[in-house]
């Protein structure tokens, strides 16, 4: 089927904009996931019913199948499943419970419980998605016990997802961002530093994760709540954890368990599970570099790694290593059977949102909204606005299509093309700038996996989570804007950090007397 080409055309941008505004309106994702996948599909196929309804079925279709079964994503959505029926069968024996009780008896408060899901979110740096599903069932007993809002969960989990694995070499995001760097430096033949080395000397550039990590860091230690968050927090206060007037959320399944559990019920089955994926993804990635007769090299093995295989992998593991400590117990088969539906069923919302978003997403792509984006960038510009001006593109970009990884491979190369043309020496503060906007248009957007798979993790109302997290984050964008003027302005990369660290503090310090007065105004409301 032939499709009507948008390429350079501000109707590209209709699908997603459809998408995300429905959203925000309705606050019902998959009915305006929907509502923009049809949108995209009448552009593209010239409003022709017949071919409309032909290309929706093969864009659905190959979710799952593409010449073959489509392991990038059926991999990742078992996965899913496993860790919903692992989660499950955790809770039937009891091992939730039990490491609620044993935390309660350590950390008891909120902010405690909130460090510790930031710490874990930070320890956890090996993948995005294993990272938001992983901390977020280990994490919520215990926010739950502390009176945490779910919508809190979801944005700690998010701000320690994305911005530590952007920044890691050993993850792989890492490997992925290293591969592209080495191909742009070798392209504008800039060959006195490596291709990892720049990715090192990029981290101190990448203002948005710097200060996302830093902003999420003091949200939970001083227990910022602000904006839409105020909210959440003051009926997390009452005992309410989500908004349960749209329903149980996706991500969870409330289960009764044996009364026999201990904590070696929860650690056992997580600690495998992330010992066996981490392994599976050097083992992919090793098999990779022997096919290729390359030498194997942990880094290099991050680089060629399959991700969604081992997930999967480590997700089974994990999945059976449950299921023992569960059959310790003699659990009766129905109770098991119960569970392992309970389990499938919770992540069911999730897979749904991610179906739906991977369908637009290869909508958006076909309309080439990230051509016009980046077509945005113009060749009479200042250099000194260089900076600033790719991370605002890159941000728009990946909020519009829902992916950082696609707007990595589009900006990289024209940001580097943008400075061979001007000043070769603005490449890597201009690359950083793209990795940073990347990251922050994904973390904000409602379209994006990350953001579905933090919502699923700490199974909270997906779009409230978008809400919530959205001054925190367009707060923490607003600051490295001015931070890369600074940069392309001074050509100085410590400038810029000192005016992004000067304006952080004055944002806190505003922050933290707007949620005081939320508290003293609900305190006084409940008194």
């Amino acid at each position: 089927m032939e499709l009507t080409s948008f390429s350079f055309s501000p109707l590209s941008l209709l699908a997603p904009a459809v998408a995300i505004g429905l959203a925000v309106l309705t606050r019902k994702t998959l009915l305006s996931l929907g509502a923009g996948i049809v949108v995209g599909a009448l552009l593209l196929t010239g409003f022709s019913p017949m071919n409309t309804v032909q290309y929706l079925v093969d864009a659905l279709v190959s979710v799952f199948w593409n010449d073959g079964i489509n392991t990038g994503s059926v991999f990742i959505l078992l996965f899913l499943i496993s860790l919903g029926i692992m989660t499950s069968f955790i809770s039937l024996a009891g091992g939730t419970r039990a490491f609620g009780d044993w935390a309660r008896r350590r950390i008891k408060t909120a902010k405690g419980s909130q460090l510790l899901t930031v710490l874990l979110g930070v320890i956890i740096f090996i993948d995005d998605y294993f990272n938001a599903l992983a901390v977020g069932n280990i994490c919520r007993p215990l926010t739950d016990r502390n009176r945490v809002s779910r919508a809190k969960l979801a944005y700690l989990i998010d701000s320690t997802a994305a911005p530590v694995c952007v920044i890691t070499p050993i993850s792989s995001w890492g490997a992925y961002i290293i591969a592209l760097i080495g191909t742009i430096l070798a392209t504008h033949e800039v060959t006195d530093i490596t291709a990892f080395s720049a990715f090192v000397s990029m981290i101190p550039m990448n203002l948005y994760a710097i200060f996302a990590l830093a902003m999420v860091i003091a949200a939970a230690a001083m227990d910022l709540n602000v904006g839409p968050m105020r909210t959440h927090a003051d009926r997390a206060m009452q005992g309410e954890l989500f908004d349960s007037s749209r329903g149980q959320p996706m991500g969870a399944s409330e289960i009764e368990d044996t009364g026999k559990g201990s904590v070696a019920d929860l650690v056992v089955p997580v600690v495998v599970l992330v010992l066996s994926t981490v392994a599976a993804l050097i083992g992919t990635g090793a098999e990779a570099l022997a096919s290729a007769g390359q030498p194997f090299s942990v880094l290099g093995a991050f680089e060629n790694t399959n991700v969604a295989n081992s997930l999967l992998f480590g997700g089974l593991v994990g999945l059976i290593v449950s299921f023992v400590m569960l059959a310790r117990q003699r659990v009766a088969g129905s109770r098991v059977m119960d569970a392992l539906t309970a389990g499938v069923k919770s992540m069911m919302g999730a897979i749904y949102i991610l179906i739906f978003a991977w369908v637009l997403v290869d909508v958006i792509g076909n309309l080439e909204a990230g051509k016009y984006l980046a077509s945005l960038v113009g060749d009479t510009i200042s250099t000194s606005w260089l900076p600033a001006l790719v991370f605002l593109i890159a941000g728009a970009m990946a909020f519009a299509t829902g992916t950082s990884w696609g707007t990595f491979g589009i900006m990289l190369p024209i940001a580097g093309d943008m400075a061979a043309a001007t000043d070769l020496m603005l490449i890597m503060p201009m690359m950083g700038a793209v990795l940073a906007g990347a990251v922050f248009g994904d973390h904000c957007s409602p379209i994006s996996d990350t953001t579905i798979l933090s919502s699923t993790g700490a199974s909270c109302h997906h779009i409230d989570h978008v809400m919530t997290q959205l001054p925190y984050c367009t707060t923490v964008a607003a600051i490295c804007f001015v931070g890369y003027l600074v940069i392309g302005t001074t050509a100085s990369v410590a400038l810029g950090v000192l005016t992004s660290a000067v304006l952080f503090v004055l944002v806190l310090l505003v922050f933290r007397k707007l949620s005081f007065m939320g508290k003293k105004v609900q305190t006084q409301t409940f008194a």
